[in-house]
């Protein structure tokens, strides 16, 4: 799949950025226009309509769980660790956009809500390829879920603190938790 013209990944970054910062009936063209620092003809020149920008956003939301879904299989601790380790990572891309389609299928968008279960189901089949074991696979991925809205929820409640080091689990703990979950994709 080609990569998508600078101007229209702009674009896509203003939309996201205004549905997670202020909820996404903020995010209008002319909203997304302003914050992208184009004219409403450039934004439409990219993106017909804001149905064509939630397009574009599901779109970006599968390529970054492609390419997570590559470090998965590739990941030389294992993929249990990466994922378990990378579900408290906030502030990447994957994360911004992730909130940003869950924000619009809160709001009703079934796009959004459809490619949420898309991807969810793609990682879940993913761990289950790889430890051989639906139930493990089904842990690993409700464990990381829970640990990615703990670390969300942690650092939303920051005020302005580095988020990512208030999210954090301790390093002991989140040993702990792989080395366990490892133990159980082993059996």
């Amino acid at each position: 799949m080609s990569r998508p013209p600078a101007a229209r990944d702009a674009v896509l970054d203003a939309f996201e950025r205004l549905i997670v910062a202020d909820g996404e009936r903020t995010a209008t063209l002319e909203a997304t226009a302003r914050e992208a620092g184009v004219s409403k003809g450039g934004l439409l020149y990219h993106f017909a309509s804001r149905q064509a920008l939630i397009t574009g956003l599901v779109e970006r939301l599968h390529r970054l769980v492609d390419d997570d879904v590559a470090r998965i299989r590739d990941a030389p601790d294992g993929a249990v660790s990466y994922f378990v380790r990378s579900s408290v990572e906030l502030e990447t891309p994957l994360d911004r956009t992730f909130v940003a389609a869950v924000r619009l299928a809160q709001g009703g968008d079934r796009a959004a809500a459809t490619a949420i279960d898309e991807v969810r189901e793609r990682w879940l089949d993913t761990l289950e390829q790889i430890v051989g074991d639906p139930t493990v696979a089904l842990a690993v991925t409700l464990i990381g879920d829970g640990l990615y809205y703990h670390a969300a929820l942690r650092a939303e409640a920051s005020d302005g603190a580095d988020r990512a080091e208030i999210a954090a689990i301790a390093p002991e703990r989140m040993n702990a938790l792989v080395a366990l979950l490892e133990g159980l994709a082993r059996r």
